[in-house]
Parts: structure tokens; sequence; C-alpha cells
């Protein structure tokens, strides 16, 4: 039972006050056709809106079944709507782009009804209205008569306890008029009926109750329900059920808007993916240009390695020190005179006072001891000794020297091409990186293969890009005669012309069928049994070849050629070998008879058979001592000393063969200095240590672990083992991928403009949409849908326009980038430079669809606050 008890309502228009219902009291039987009668602006329609619980009285109270309205929030109003009334209007109010169908179900789906559940009782009460044959069509296939039986069954679906019907029949003809008034009389056998209209005789022919009222109050009532007021309970507050509309029909609705206007969503879709499609170039080319620069760095890396030598200079402190002095302000002098400028002392004096001997045995150790981390960062780890391997020609019958070079050396340069020895240097042979992979990937191998990793006795031939070696290196080789290059030097010495040397080519087998020969360091000493030293012996051909004869033979197992797609290469020399042969030949070196005697006698010289410190030892020199010497000279050397010292008293052949034996000990008088010439080497003390980061990111943590060593031993006032390094690539391309960053972030930021103007855009067309959608969002709250649900609606909107724009915007970034591609590819010759990565797409769409339903915050808001009384009204 419906009661109305004491309702008052009023309209307040600036200072004027309209009083539409004023102390209206009614009691309603639950199955009753009513009939509310009166002129406009008697206050029918107020009374039909509260009743409904789309208006809100000012005073009184609203019981229905004894439950109390007057404590009622938002919430609760809708809960009412939809489970306790429905709602049948004069101008239908259908949801155009919804079938009939959807239209009905749609009170059922705001009642949280399961789908099959809902589209069952949708189609029953379709077919009861007698258009279970048309469920699919749309409102606007449909004659008026039809579509309000739609609107009756949408009202009784949810089966209310209340139905009410403002002017059902106005916008009928009789005939349709009369169907309608019986559907709803016929409904008036099991529930409440209320119905406005300006129709006497309408009300007289079908409602059993007519209700007549005038500016707000009730003039009569023909069939009026009298309840005792002293029995009557007192009504509690208590809501009506559960009303909530899920996002999923918030997306179906918008969709299905949208579906209507697909021209308009295109437009406003290609739109907003202006903004998207801008950053994505962008960032398909940053991501592509970084890549490409990390490619770079890695094989660039590989050329120039953070180099740490025993004895360095810190460069990057030296140049930081010159530029500082170059920064200077200029000094004022008297200009009348003229003045030195020291920068060439300055730069000597920075020079030597940045020079500095690194422990880099120390450092070695604290690598492999310390869990530094430093294997995630490097490709490889190269140590250097301070070892020529001494390589020979196996085919050329002079005992050619292959490397070091002496050809090289020497340049070969006569008086018309001065310091061509300056430009070349003597190495041919040179040791790879311990970095198969990275090998791999620098250089396609020609023919044959890599060298075991660990083979000593094997190495490969490295050509250019166009199959080619150096001349000059072929002579060094022995596979180009050196008599030829001799010949074109000594011509132009002399001015005269050349002889054209002719191309030579040589076949991979020939290439392959080389081998060459190593002689060890300490190969070329003899011991003279007579002298009681070690004798050098490599400019003796007779005593050479036998040696070179008997070494160990060095093969070549492959023709290497620089790949195309990497820009740098780690090797400079033209014959590569692994890190196992520079091991082999340091041990076979420290097994030698010689370097045993050296090191078993410290303070002999085994090249003089005298003592290292030789001006002690001359100091007391006597004569009998210098004839011990004499006769470690040679026959002819002597009688040579026997005729010089014929006149000379004792004293002065003392004194003679003392500056002898001085001059003697200049260029090697120390043990160390004998080790060195030997080829000695301690495999744990390098000369020098390599370390080739992956990438630059992978550079700076490298140098951060040095500067944590340097820390460390600072700490424990060692400062002497700090380290100084060089990196050339640092100093070269150290900010190139903070500029493409930078560059980056400024065309992002200024194309981010147009993505917010595409946004606000959204917003605009979004706020359109919800001034065409009134009357929708009127029906929706008559039928139980929340604030919330309306937001979510034009949310939901927002959200599709926003998925949209960036599926659009990342489906024609793709398509953009294969021409991009291709003219990219035309102008550098880098193929495939720009690359949208998978996760910036995503990124991307959902940034899209953040802005999107940002900007359609306020008219979502907007929508959510309209009164669903002025919301009806509209058109």
């Amino acid at each position: 039972m419906l009661q109305i008890k004491n309702i008052y309502k009023q309209y307040k228009t600036g200072d004027l006050i309209q009083v539409a219902l004023n102390d209206v009291s009614l009691n309603f039987r639950d199955n009753e056709f009513v009939a509310i009668l009166g002129p406009s602006g008697s206050g029918k329609t107020t009374l039909l809106n509260i009743v409904g619980g789309l208006d809100r009285y000012d005073h009184g109270d609203l019981i229905i079944n004894g439950i109390s309205t007057k404590k009622y929030h938002d919430r609760d109003w809708d809960s009412y709507r939809n489970h306790s009334v429905g709602f049948v209007f004069q101008s239908y109010n259908l949801i155009p782009h919804q079938s009939i169908l959807a239209n009905v179900e749609l009170a059922l789906t705001i009642s949280g009804i399961s789908k099959s559940e809902r589209r069952q009782r949708a189609t029953d009460v379709l077919t009861k209205v007698g258009l279970g044959d048309q469920l699919h069509k749309k409102p606007n296939q449909m004659s008026g008569g039809q579509m309000q039986r739609v609107a009756i069954a949408r009202a009784l679906v949810n089966d209310p306890d209340i139905l009410l019907a403002d002017e059902p029949t106005g916008a009928l003809d009789t005939e349709t008029s009369i169907q309608v008034m019986k559907l709803l009389q016929e409904v008036a056998n099991d529930k409440l009926v209320i119905m406005v209209t300006h129709n006497p005789e309408l009300a007289d022919d079908y409602a059993n109750r007519i209700v007549n009222l005038r500016d707000g109050v009730i003039l009569s009532d023909s069939n009026p329900l009298e309840l005792d007021e002293s029995h009557a309970e007192e009504a509690i507050h208590q809501n009506l059920g559960k009303a909530s509309m899920s996002f999923v029909t918030a997306l179906t609705l918008s969709f299905n808007n949208l579906r209507t206007k697909k021209a308009r969503t295109f437009l406003t879709a290609f739109a907003g993916s202006i903004g998207i499609i801008g950053i994505a170039l962008i960032l398909s080319l940053s991501n592509g240009v970084n890549q490409y620069i990390d490619n770079v760095q890695k094989d660039t890396l590989s050329s120039y390695p953070i180099s740490i030598e025993s004895e360095s200079i810190d460069l990057t402190t030296m140049m930081t020190t010159m530029m500082d002095q170059n920064n200077k302000n200029d000094i004022e002098h008297d200009l009348s005179q003229v003045y030195s400028n020291n920068i060439a002392t300055n730069m000597m004096t920075t020079m030597t006072e940045q020079k500095k001997q690194n422990d880099l045995a120390q450092f070695l150790k604290y690598l492999k001891e310390e869990d530094t981390g430093i294997d995630k960062h490097v490709t490889a780890i190269q140590t250097g000794y301070n070892l020529d391997l001494q390589i020979y020609s196996s085919q050329a019958d002079d005992n050619l020297k292959v490397n070091p070079s002496a050809m090289l050396q020497q340049g070969q340069s006569g008086p018309n091409v001065p310091g061509l020895s300056g430009m070349m240097s003597s190495q041919v042979f040179q040791e790879m990186i311990d970095n198969p992979e990275l090998l791999g990937a620098q250089y396609d191998v020609l023919a044959g293969r890599f060298p075991d990793q660990n083979a000593h006795d094997e190495v490969v031939l490295v050509v250019d890009k166009n199959n080619e070696i150096s001349d000059m290196v072929l002579y060094s080789l022995g596979l180009m005669d050196q008599k030829e290059y001799k010949e074109i030097v000594n011509a132009l010495a002399t001015d005269q012309k050349a002889k054209e040397s002719e191309q030579k080519s040589f076949s991979y087998d020939e290439i392959l069928a080389t081998k060459f020969k190593l002689v060890l360091n300490t190969d070329i000493y003899s011991f003279d049994q007579q002298a009681n030293k070690w004798v050098d012996k490599h400019e003796d051909l007779n005593f050479m070849k036998p040696v070179i004869e008997n070494a160990m033979d060095i093969k070549v197992v492959g023709i290497l050629r620089p790949n195309p797609e990497s820009s740098a290469q780690s090797l400079n020399g033209t014959i590569a070998y692994n890190h196992t042969l520079t091991e082999h030949v340091i041990n076979k070196i420290n097994d030698t008879e010689i370097v045993k005697e050296q090191k078993e006698n410290k303070d002999t010289n085994v090249f003089t058979g005298l003592p290292f410190d030789i001006e002690n030892y001359t100091e007391t020199l006597t004569i009998e001592q210098v004839r011990d010497w004499t006769k470690t000279l040679s026959e002819q050397e002597q009688m040579q000393f026997a005729q010089l010292t014929a006149s000379m008293s004792e004293a002065q052949v003392i004194d003679m063969v003392s500056k002898q034996m001085q001059a003697s000990q200049q260029e090697i008088e120390t043990y160390d200095g004998n080790l060195a010439k030997l080829g000695v080497v301690d495999l744990d003390k390098p000369s020098s240590i390599n370390l080739y980061p992956k990438d630059f990111k992978a550079k700076d943590e490298i140098e951060s672990i040095i500067k944590t060593y340097n820390n460390k031993q600072i700490e424990q006032g060692n400062e002497n083992l700090t380290l100084n390094y060089t990196d050339i690539a640092g100093l070269m391309m150290s900010s190139v991928s903070v500029i493409i960053n930078m560059i980056t972030y400024v065309l992002v930021g200024f194309v981010a403009i147009s993505l917010i103007v595409s946004s606000i855009m959204i917003g605009i067309i979004t706020y359109i949409s919800v001034l065409e959608r009134t009357k929708e969002i009127g029906i929706l709250r008559s039928i139980g849908a929340s604030k919330r649900n309306i937001s979510s609606i034009f949310n939901a909107e927002t959200l599709i326009l926003g998925f949209l724009s960036g599926g659009f915007g990342i489906g024609i970034t793709l398509l953009l980038l294969i021409p991009i591609n291709a003219i990219i590819e035309s102008l550098s010759g880098v193929a495939g430079i720009a690359s949208l990565p998978w996760q910036a797409g995503v990124i991307l769409v959902l940034i899209s669809i953040f802005l999107s339903m940002l900007a359609g915050l306020i008219p979502s808001s907007k929508a959510a606050k309209q009164d669903p009384v002025i919301a009806l009204r509209s058109e």
C-alpha cells in the first residue's frame, strides 16, 4: 500500500516561490486504477514524479508498504525506482540506439539480474503486450502504439508495485489510445496504476478512482481510502533492494550509441590519434636510434676499451686542466712589450704531473678475488704484456722476420717520403679478445674457421671490406717480394720514376696453406763457453737458420672480413691469435736455460759475465781481473787489445778497461732490464688491462668499480695503489645518448601538446554527447540508474574513444614506419632503424585512454548531476 502524508513541495525562482503541492495526503490501494485530473500547473505531474522518486518532497512523507522514504538518500531512491515503480511516459522515452528487447532488459540489468533470466523475462513481458515477434526492432521501426506498449513492458518487467503513467495516450490516435488504456486497466487488476491525464472522459471510462487537483490542493477524491490512524504502526526506514549498473552495461550502451554516429566517432578517434601518432613516431625513431647507438657503442667499445697501463697519464684530468688554462680571463698587459705564453711548458708540466705508475697486479687480484660484479658489464677482459712475439717466415731463405716487422720498423722511407716509418706500426700480429660471440658478430669467416679457444698454434688473417690487405703488410709477411718494395723506395729516393706495382691476388687455399715460425726471445742467444756469457746471434744467418727451422709452426686456419653490419672492429692487426699463444710463449721463455741462469744469478749480467753493479766493481778492478776479462774476447779482439795496450802502464790499462766495461753496461745494466730483454713476464703482473664494456651504461659501472677500488686503497692508506685509466670512448661519445634523449624529450613535449588538445576535443565531444543524450539520462534515472551509473556510461564512452584513438595511432604509426624506414635506408644505408617497441605501443594506448577519460570527467560529472525530471522533458 502507498501512502502520501502531508506532502509539501515548492519551487523557487529567484524571489518567486511557486507552491506545487500543498499538504497533500492520499492513501492508495494495492490494486486500483487511479486517474489524477487537473489543469496545467495544478501539480499533478509533480505528484506523479514524487511518487516515482524522480522529485523530492520538501515536507511530509511517502510510505510504501509501511516503509518510510523520509530519510532516503540518492542510492535509496535509485533502488526504489528500480524495484517499486515503473514509468510510462507520453513520449515513450525509449533509447533509440537499443533494440526493444534491450530497452526492456535495461531495468533488469540495473537490478543485477543474470543475462539468461533477464532475456527470458523481457521476452515474456513483450509477448504479453503483443510484441513477441518484434523483439529485435529498433524504436524508430515501430508505430506510436507499439512503442507505448514497449514502454509499458519496460515498466512491468521488474514486477513493480506501482505503475505510473504520465499522459500515456497523449501522442496516440483514438484507436491506439483505447488499446493502451485497456492494457493499463488489465495491469490495474494486480497493481496500483496511477495515471495523470487532462482527459476526464478517459478517466471516467477506465479509472475506478479519480482525484482532482488544482493549485496543489486536492479538490475531490471519488474513492478515497480511509485508514484508522490510531491503529497505524509507525513507518520504518528500509532500503528496497539493490540497483547497480555494471560497467559492461555502460560500455554496451556507449558502444551502441557510438555505432549510431560512425562518421563522427571515426573522425573524433582519428583526430585524437594525431598526438599518439606523433609521439609513437618519435619514440620509434628514438628507440631505433638508441638501439643503433647501442650496437655502435658495443662495437665501438670493442675498439676503444677502458685501458689501464702500468705507466699512464690521466688524459681526462690533463685535458680538463689545459681547457681551464685556455678559459682563463685574458691577462691585461702593457701592450708596448711582447710577452711569453707558457702553454708548452705548462703542457709538459701537466703531463709530467699526471704521469703515474699503476700496480696492475694488485688490481687484477682485486678483480679475481673480490665480488665486484664486473663480469656482468664486460664483453672481455684482456691482459697485455711487454712481450713482442718473434715470428719468422717459414718459406723465405733469408730468415725473414715477420713480427715485429723489421721493414715496418725501418719504414724504408727515402728523402722524398719522410716520416713514413712514424705512421706505421711494426706489429703485424695482434691478440684477439676472449669473446668468440662478439668476434663472430664483428667478422665474417670467408674461409676456414676461427682458431680453437685452446689452440696456441692457430691464427687467422684479417682482410678489409674489399678483401684487401696493405701491400706493406704483404711485403712484411713475405707474401710479396721485399726486393720489389726496396726498388720502388730507392727509385723514389733518387727522384727516378718507380716501377708500378701490379695488384696481386691470392687464393683462399694459398692463404690457408701459409705457415709461420715462432721463435722465442731466448732462442737467439747462444752460450759462449770460452767467454762464459750469452751472446746475441740474431744477425748470424747460419745460427738462426736451424733455430727457425726447428721452431714451432703457426698455422693460418681462417680468413676473416669485417661484417658490413658491424660499425666497429676490435682487431687492428692483420694476423690475429688467441691469448693461449701469449701464455704459451711466456711459460716456454720462463723455462729456458738462460732465464733460469739469470734468475739464479741476480747480481751477474748473463750477457757480459760481469756484475750489474759495474761501477763498484771497476773501482777495485785489478790487472789479474783484466787478464781474466780479455780471455772472454775472441782471438782477433785479443790481438787488437794487446797491440793497443803494449805501451800502456797497468794503471792505464785498468782505467781503459774500466771505462769500456761501464760503457758496455749503459743499455742493459739491471737485472730487470735483462729479464725484459729475454721476454720474461709474470702472468699475474700485466703491463696493461683492457676492459671491454658491453655498452655505455656498463662503461659507467666499470668506472664505478675502478673508483671503488681507488677509494678502498685510499681508506687503507695505499694511495700509491690508486689507478689512472684512459677512457677514449668516453672522451669521444659520452654525451651522445644524453643528446638523443634530450631531443626525444623536447619533441615528445611538443607533440604532447597536440595530444592534450586532442583530449580536450574528446572532452568537448563527450559534453556534446551529454547534451544529445539528456533524455536517455532521464530514462535511465527513471528506471533506477544512479548518478554513478550515469557517470560510468560517459566514462565508458571516453574510454572507447581513447582506445580507438590509441589503436588508430599505433596502427597508422606502424604503416608510416614502412616508408619512413625506406627513406632512412636510402639516405643513410641503415635498414629498419625506426621501430616501435610493443611496450611503448601498449603504454601509448593506455595514455590515450587515461587522457580521454580525464577529459571526460567534467562532462560525465555534469551528466550525473542532471535532474531526471528536467532531463525527461528535453528533446
